[in-house]
């Protein structure tokens, strides 16, 4: 094992590839080519086969109570969180912090953000906000604006009462916080990232959307048109595309400042430096429709122009509103028309994201079924599947494609008031759907990872095995370039022939599995979760 990069005579075995392979990231960097013996089979060492039922052992004994429970999975390896708002994400005490810094006053009726009539930021004052305002930076000095602040920033000490629903109260928290500066960005992915490492989680697709103001005046100017194609011309035609490097600076902005806050070129870098990042292009579907086909044009066009970090598209904003509602079938339309003219493009879509009374009977016929007619690769949410039409067709189709589903316990019960038996998560498993746990907005949810973790194990008797193939399904199911390392879609009973004859997740993997995991992005970060098992389970 050696530190940093050897290179051999010729050149390096990742010559072409986009970055360095790196497998162990415990601080020092294993260098594929130190090439083991081959392994004849897969099966585990009796060793590892011991450490993982000694492991599985201590997840027992940990149930017995839920915070010895929280405390072997908060290292337990998670893989990826692949369904999560980068703005929902953070925390409310940062977005009070940032509030002051960007000189923002709080409407102290609405307990929301506003900018001060009259810009101060040039020599550094307090702003003037007028009557019924005061300057964000006074709640570091006022315990109950600050309690006050957290409360309507997040669903912490939330309490249902009469015509203010939980519902409610979540989707009007993001108003309140976001006329903080965006520049905030790298800081915020800082603070995820953080938190993600803390937990043992490799890697995250944050979903975000960059100023798109251009877009919107275009679609605003040419207006609806049926032909889907004319109106895709008419949009490239009167210059959609210069909105495309406004988009990409947006990203690629903030994962330099984060990059710089966790020192990730120096010797001190932060253990966050090693959670991958992608994003996927959050589309606003409560606009008029030329609108969102517009945004989601450029959606697909942003993705296009750099697929190594703009990774896929979904739809946002709350499912049962009344222009969702109305739109959907026409918003998947869009979706289907443009992955036909951008079919490299990864397609996730926020679907079934309702319940039973919230919005008509019709209205839960089939959302989640346009959704995967439309092209979807992966679902967010799916709670209403089985008030869809022929449901059991659908789940069977899902299985078949294996379009693997984002479970958002906490957010599912928070929002749409559905937890234990009647959340689908059992039944998706029982029709052999691919699930991962995610955790949608854990800022304003005030959880994490492990939180979801701890509550589908408690809730439904999951064992170490069932954990162990949720975290390996988020990465499998991950828009990252490559095939996966496994021989068979979601079996992870064997690796794919190139590594068949390795220990999975070994240091010194075999010159040909070496080679594979050099040309996957995707392989090499499932061959670093097994890896992270081994080191995992060898603590007990």
């Amino acid at each position: 094992m050696v530190s940093g990069v050897i290179r051999t005579k010729s050149k390096p075995f990742w010559m072409g590839t986009r970055r360095t392979v790196r497998l162990a990231r415990g601080g020092v960097f294993v260098l594929l080519l130190q090439l083991a013996p081959a392994v004849r089979g897969q099966q585990p060492s009796n060793s590892a086969r011991a450490k993982e039922q000694r492991t599985a052992r201590a997840f027992d004994a940990a149930r017995e109570n839920p915070l010895e429970l929280r405390a072997f999975l908060y290292g337990f390896p998670k893989g990826a969180d692949l369904h999560y708002h980068l703005v929902g994400g953070v925390y409310a005490e940062t977005f009070i912090r940032d509030g002051a810094e960007d000189k923002l006053c709080v409407d102290l009726a609405k307990l929301a953000f506003v900018k001060p009539p009259v810009s101060r930021e040039a020599d550094g004052a307090a702003p003037e906000c007028g009557d019924g305002r005061v300057p964000a930076e006074e709640a570091f000095a006022d315990q109950h604006l600050y309690d006050a602040l957290v409360d309507a920033f997040s669903m912490r000490a939330f309490v249902p009462s009469a015509g203010v629903s939980a519902h409610d109260h979540f989707f009007d928290a993001f108003a309140k916080f976001l006329a903080t500066n965006p520049n905030h960005g790298g800081e915020w992915l800082d603070e995820v990232a953080t938190r993600a490492a803390s937990q043992n989680e490799q890697y995250l697709e944050l979903m975000d959307t960059p100023d798109f103001s251009h877009t919107a005046q275009l679609a605003k100017k040419i207006g609806w048109k049926d032909d889907l194609r004319e109106l895709r011309v008419a949009l490239l035609q009167d210059g959609l595309r210069e909105d495309v490097p406004v988009a990409l600076r947006h990203f690629q902005g903030a994962e330099v400042v984060r990059r710089k806050l966790e020192h990730c070129s120096e010797p001190d870098a932060a253990a966050a430096c090693r959670v991958e990042i992608r994003f996927i292009y959050q589309v606003l579907r409560g606009f008029p429709k030329e609108q969102v086909f517009a945004q989601t044009l450029l959606g697909f066009e942003t993705a296009s122009a750099a697929p190594d970090l703009v990774v896929g598209i979904n739809f946002v904003m709350p499912e049962d509103g009344y222009v969702s509602m109305r739109d959907y079938a026409v918003q998947m339309k869009m979706v289907k028309y443009l992955h036909g003219a951008y079919p490299k493009v990864h397609i996730t879509l926020h679907a079934g994201e309702l319940a039973y009374g919230l919005v008509p009977l019709d209205g839960l016929c089939c959302h989640i079924r346009l959704a995967v007619e439309a092209g979807a690769e992966r679902i967010g949410h799916g709670v209403d599947i089985m008030h869809e039409d022929r449901p059991y067709e659908l789940l069977n189709e899902m299985a078949k494609k294996h379009v693997m589903v984002e479970i958002n316990l906490t957010s599912n019960e928070v929002i749409l008031g559905l937890k234990g038996d009647d959340h689908p998560f059992p039944i998706y498993r029982k029709f052999g759907v691919p699930v991962a746990l995610s955790t949608d907005d854990e800022g304003v949810s005030r959880i994490d990872l492990t939180h979801e973790y701890v509550r589908a194990a408690e809730t439904y008797d999951l064992s170490y095995a069932d954990l162990k193939n949720l975290a390996r399904t988020g990465l499998e199911h991950a828009f990252l370039n490559g095939q996966n390392v496994w021989a068979k879609e979601d079996d992870f009973a064997l690796a794919g022939s190139a590594c068949s004859r390795d220990t999975l997740g070994s240091e010194s993997p075999s010159r040909t599995c070496a080679s594979f995991l050099a040309s996957s992005e995707k392989a090499r970060e499932e061959w670093e979760l097994e890896r992270r098992f081994r080191a995992f389970e060898s603590a007990y």
